[in-house]
């Protein structure tokens, strides 16, 4: 009785517990991977019908049926989950976050935003906020990569 549990407060050793901590990160890694996955081979063949269906599909023949700024915004939506892959990607192999990815993933977001922005939908402080965050993120990233430059000279 005694052995049991002196065995089951082993498990909560510091070198243990974090041990079990890694393997349920890499675990809810994997499967965020697998499922973003998902989402992007869904959004892909989404994209794909939609493309089809309106240059091949509608009277007059050639012209989108969404707007140009729709399409694109499904294809940066795309974009956005190829970089959260990458950025699982790149925690999977490192076992890091890397804040470059990340600022990278927000700034597409905030880029994508701006290039979407509907001007009667929402209004001008919306797109002055999404400006400062474009600015900050922009400035986060160029220290970002300063940062990374002087850190590791080549």
């Amino acid at each position: 009785m005694l052995r049991s549990i002196k065995k089951l407060l082993g498990i909560f050793n510091d070198d243990n517990f974090i041990w079990g901590i890694h393997k349920v990160e890499n675990l809810v890694s994997k499967v965020l991977s697998v499922a973003l996955i998902i989402v992007i081979s869904v959004s892909l063949f989404d994209l794909v019908l939609i493309l089809c269906k309106d240059l091949l599909a509608t009277e007059p023949f050639g012209f989108f049926n969404k707007t140009l700024i729709e399409i694109f915004g499904l294809f940066l939506n795309i974009l956005i989950a190829l970089e959260l892959l990458e950025n699982i990607t790149a925690y999977l192999k490192k076992h890091i976050v890397q804040v470059e990815l990340v600022v990278v993933t927000a700034l597409i977001a905030v880029a994508r935003k701006i290039i979407i922005f509907d001007p009667k939908q929402y209004d001008k402080i919306d797109l002055i906020a999404l400006a400062i965050a474009s600015l900050a993120l922009s400035v986060s990233y160029w220290l970002i990569r300063r940062m990374n430059q002087t850190a590791s000279p080549e």
